[in-house]
Parts: C-alpha cells; sequence; structure tokens
C-alpha cells in the first residue's frame, strides 16, 4: 500500500530528481572531503523556493505541512546527512520565529530568510548541558535595551557559515528553578564577542559543528524570542519538528546506502559470478531494505500526526529512534559488502557511515528517545 497522494508523490520525486541532477553526489562528496559549506547548492535551493515551504503564506511562504516538508527532508538526505542539515537546521529553526517571534521580528527575519541571504542556526548544548538541556549555564544578564551574554555553546551545526542568525538558549534568570530561567535570543554570529569554532568532528564535517566562546556578547533586548523564561516552552516544541526532519533525512540517506550496496553487489564479481549471486549478501539485503521501509512508514506516521497537530511525542521518538539506528546499521552492512572498496571516499559508503554514527547523538540520544517513549508507555 501507497500511503502518499498523487500531489506527494510527485513532490517527493521532484526533490530527488534536482538531488540527482541538480546538486549531485559528487558535490556533496567533494564539500564533505574539503570541509566545506555548501554555499551553492543552498542558493539554489533558496532559489527553488523551498524555504518557503513551512512559513504561512501571510507571511510570505507556502503554508505547506509537516508532512510535505518530512518529504522534503527525505529528499534531501539522499546523498548523506550531512548536507540535508544545512537546510534541515535554518528551516526549522525558522519556525520558531514564526511560531514566537514579534511582529518585528518577523519582518525583519523570514523574508531574508526565506530569499536564501540570510541562515539560522539553533544553540542548546553546553559542554555540561547536553542531554540534560536544562542545565544550561550560558547567562544572559538585563543591561538596559541589551541583553549581555557570557558562557560557551557546544555542538551548534552551521553557526560558523556566512550571515547565520543563532537561536541561543541561554539562562536568564539564575534563581529561577531550572526548567523556568531559561530564554532563548536571536544572536547574529558576527556579533562582538563571539569566538566561533568549528570542529574537526568524524561528521558533520561539510555543514559544521562548532563551540561558541561567548564574552560579553551585547545583543538589543529586542532579540528576545517570545518571553523571557519562556525558552524550555520554545526549545521543547521546537525538538519535535527538529526530530521528524532528521528522520526523515536519515530515511533518505539508508536508502541510497541499500541502493548502493545493491548496485555494487551486482558489478562485483567473484569465484566467477555476482556477489548478489551468494545468498548471504541477498539476506544482507534484504534486511536492509526492509528495515528502511519500516523507517520510513514510521517517519510519515509521525509527520502526519504533526500535520494534524495531533499529540505525538512518543510516535515522533520511535521515528527519530529508528531511523537513525536504520542508518547506522544498513551503513555498516553497506561497508561489509562492498569491502576494501568502501573506505574509499569515492564509494560514498564511508560517508553515510560516519555520519550514521553521529544520527544516534545528535538531536537527542538513542537513550533519550528510549526515555521518552517508555515515559508514554501506560499500563
Amino acid at each position: 500500500m501507497n500511503f502518499l497522494t498523487s500531489e506527494q508523490k510527485t513532490w517527493r520525486e521532484t526533490v530527488d530528481r534536482f538531488m540527482e541532477n541538480e546538486i549531485t553526489r559528487e558535490y556533496i562528496r567533494e564539500h564533505d572531503m574539503e570541509r566545506a559549506y555548501p554555499y551553492e547548492a543552498y542558493e539554489r535551493i533558496a532559489a527553488e523556493g523551498w524555504l518557503r515551504l513551512l512559513i504561512p503564506e501571510d507571511h510570505g511562504g507556502f503554508g505547506g505541512d509537516i508532512f510535505d516538508y518530512a518529504l522534503m527532508c527525505e529528499g534531501l538526505g539522499k546523498f548523506g546527512f550531512d548536507f540535508a542539515t544545512s537546510v534541515l537546521v535554518p528551516t526549522f529553526t525558522a519556525m520558531n520565529i514564526v511560531k514566537f517571534g514579534t511582529d518585528a521580528q518577523k519582518e525583519a527575519y523570514l523574508e531574508p530568510f526565506m530569499s536564501g541571504a540570510i541562515r539560522f542556526s539553533i544553540s542548546i548544548s553546553e559542554p555540561s548541558a547536553g542531554s540534560d538541556a536544562a542545565a544550561t549555564r550560558t547567562r544572559a544578564r538585563r543591561d538596559g535595551d541589551s541583553y549581555v551574554i557570557k558562557g560557551q555553546k557546544l555542538w551548534c551545526s552551521g553557526a560558523a557559515a556566512r550571515d547565520v542568525k543563532i537561536a541561543m538558549l541561554v539562562r536568564t534568570d539564575p534563581d529561577a528553578p531550572k526548567h523556568k530561567g531559561l530564554s532563548v535570543l536571536l544572536v547574529p554570529n558576527d556579533t562582538e564577542g563571539l569566538d566561533i569554532r568549528k570542529l574537526p568532528t568524524l561528521a558533520r564535517r561539510s555543514t559544521g559543528t562548532t563551540e561558541i566562546f561567548v564574552d560579553d556578547a551585547r545583543v538589543p533586548a529586542a532579540n528576545l524570542l517570545g518571553a523571557e523564561g519562556q525558552g524550555w516552552e520554545i526549545i521543547t516544541d521546537h525538538l519535535e519538528l527538529e526530530r521528524i526532519a532528521v528522520a526523515a533525512a536519515y530515511v533518505g540517506n539508508a536508502q541510497t546506502a541499500v541502493d548502493d550496496a545493491l548496485r555494487y553487489a551486482h558489478e562485483r564479481s567473484q569465484f566467477d559470478r555476482p556477489i548478489f549471486d551468494f545468498q548471504v549478501i541477498r539476506h544482507m539485503l534484504a534486511d536492509m531494505q526492509t528495515q528502511v521501509d519500516a523507517a520510513r512508514l514510521m517517519v510519515y506516521r509521525a509527520a502526519e500526526m504533526a500535520a494534524r497537530h495531533d499529540p505525538c511525542t512518543k510516535e515522533v521518538a520511535m521515528a527519530k529512534l529508528f531511523a537513525s539506528e536504520t542508518l547506522q546499521t544498513v551503513s555498516r552492512n553497506g561497508m561489509q559488502i562492498l569491502g576494501g572498496h568502501s573506505m574509499l571516499p569515492e564509494a560514498d559508503m564511508e560517508r553515510y557511515f560516519r555520519e550514521g554514527m553521529q544520527c544516534t547523538i545528535g538531536g537527542g540520544t538513542s537513550q533519550i528517545q528510549r526515555a521518552i517513549i517508555s515515559k508514554a508507555m501506560r499500563i
């Protein structure tokens, strides 16, 4: 049974063709190897209008729903999750402006974002606040018409690119209960007092993962997103959309890992026949495709529920958990099927494998997803 409408199938095929013909796996491979941000590809996606997909029509967007967005994310992940990140992080962060921004913030940021002139990034983690995000220590002190920020943020994706506005989780009231004293500030990445360093990570080489040292950086009080003390509400709302987006991109990348392994198994001959003829290889590929199909269906369920505004915290966590672990599994098995060839960058599989290792950590670890799922289970 195919759960997609004809319009949804056409949309998914459109994104897939765009990635195949306009972006190409060679471009993504090259930028991964050079640790270079994919500016040209980002600009082409902006020119297609896809940054407008989730933004409501009354703000100049297309007013698409989360299911439409998930299909785009799946396609953007085709040749590597890291590339998808360059688009996913700005788009799901922009929705914080839509939901919690003032009219002035929407006017100042949304159209420049949709046109590709600026990007967004989200900064939650710190050296001592990862899974326990509410342990944020970075301090933002009100000083007249400004906030003065001091602290250190970590694992902030895409923050070192050009023209980025960082939605930064900070503590505005150190005396309030742990979850109550947090706020979100929009911090331009060229603000004086920011020292942003791109880290030499195993994965996320192109979009980049950064640490940010904040030394009395000053931003206008008008850059406060929502109200003081509303930070935890903003971040938890944000994570639902983020996890649907990344899970869909994991599925897109996992499907390519299976396709690449299948193609190689038909092309590679040993003992005078294609290695696909060996039952052990066929069964590996069968298991890989079964896992990817199951992950896709879990993502579609979560995205459809979110599009209907149904409560779906458990289903989103399940999709994120299963899709991330599926990408890890199929890319690891793909490495085994390709053998020595898998170790070379031009085989692409080693990139999928590296990114798969990151996927069970970023955006909420597998252990956190299991905690969320089990909390929602009732007798």
